[in-house]
């Protein structure tokens, strides 16, 4: 059951301790870190990522792009901590730990895999503030604000494009790891599908199961399973699965086929320029959006705290536009969002 939202006054402290975050994976991109004096900033923020980090041109660079608006903006001083595959809860609890006793206030840990994490260092200290995207528990302690969102609405939009631009009447989802959040990503597609043709054949494919998480990074398997779904007839294929989804776009633009992107708008990330003209739409997840409204009511004072979801209506989802590829569709879409907005038709969150 998701906690009201309420105000909570906003505890800062800290001292910048790089020396004990480098054993958990951590990097300073901080250019406004100085030794004490001027243009040392005393507002700082820490962010832990999810296996793929920044650059996996997908969930966790949405959320770096938050952090860096955050540090342009509001002058925070930041610092990030990488994960890695396979690793345990102790080293989760650790990098937050290493985080908190740097002086970072609050902290962000990215993805639903540090929900145990943040809740046992939350509750260790009660005066530093936390946030979770993707993810929120019953019993988690006052200290932690969950960032979630609708992403079943914005695949729902994505089916919809599928569906109308499948020549073959047959699409395909990818999805990293099989888990409750993915679901979501999969039940709004194969809706939003079904709602142009119930006829079409939707293939899904998971890389992973928990606690394999490895699925999120390893663009090998992404490759390897989107080869699957277009020799079975599949010419349009949705992924969510973080870094791998960039090798599943690598197989459909190699096919010559339509691939739709995930969290970020992937037609514009550096490292998939060269596939781009394969890129039909992404399913857009603005976690950007939600970090830097986050930080922000941290500085202000009024930092927010329970469960806050974005979702379609206020534009935490969203289908984009790069290539104009979905144009001719447009009336399709937006009488779909439409629909989804005012409540006339209730996407599926589970398949």
């Amino acid at each position: 059951m998701r906690r009201s939202l309420k105000l909570a006054a906003v505890v800062l402290s800290g001292s910048l301790g790089i020396a004990s975050l480098a054993a958990c994976g951590a990097k300073s991109t901080d250019n406004n870190s100085t030794s004490a004096g001027a243009g040392s900033s005393s507002f700082k923020v820490g962010m832990a990522y999810d296996i793929g980090g920044r650059g996996d041109q997908s969930f966790n660079d949405s959320a770096a792009r938050g952090l860096d608006r955050a540090k342009t903006e509001l002058g925070a001083t930041i610092n990030e901590a990488e994960a890695k595959s396979g690793e345990s809860e102790g080293d989760k609890e650790q990098r937050l730990k290493s985080l908190v006793t740097s002086g970072f206030n609050p902290v962000i840990a990215v993805g639903f895999v540090y929900q145990d994490a943040v809740n046992k260092v939350a509750k260790e200290n009660p005066n530093v503030k936390f946030a979770i995207i993707d993810s929120s528990s019953a019993d988690q302690p006052e200290n932690v604000t969950s960032l979630t969102f609708s992403e079943e609405q914005g695949s729902y939009l994505a089916g919809v494009a599928a569906a109308n631009k499948s020549k073959t009447k047959h699409v395909g989802f990818i999805g990293g790891v099989q888990s409750e959040l993915i679901k979501k990503f999969e039940a709004g597609y194969t809706a939003g599908a079904k709602s142009v043709d119930p006829n079409v054949q939707v293939e899904v494919t998971y890389l992973t199961t928990p606690p394999d998480f490895t699925g999120f990074a390893d663009p090998g398997k992404g490759k390897q399973a989107a080869q699957g779904q277009l020799d079975k007839g599949a010419d349009v294929i949705y992924s969510a699965a973080g870094s791998s989804g960039s090798g599943a776009i690598e197989a459909v633009a190699g096919a010559g086929k339509w691939a739709i992107g995930v969290d970020s708008d992937q037609a514009k990330q550096p490292a998939l320029d060269k596939y781009k003209d394969h890129i039909l739409t992404s399913m857009v997840k603005n976690v950007d959006t939600a970090v830097f409204t986050y930080i922000k009511s941290v500085k202000d004072g009024s930092a927010l705290t329970g469960v806050k979801n974005f979702d379609l209506k206020e534009g935490g989802v969203s289908l984009a536009t790069t290539g104009g590829y979905i144009d001719d569709i447009k009336a399709k879409i937006d009488a779909a969002t439409q629909q989804i907005t005012s409540g006339a038709t209730k996407v599926p969150t589970a398949p």
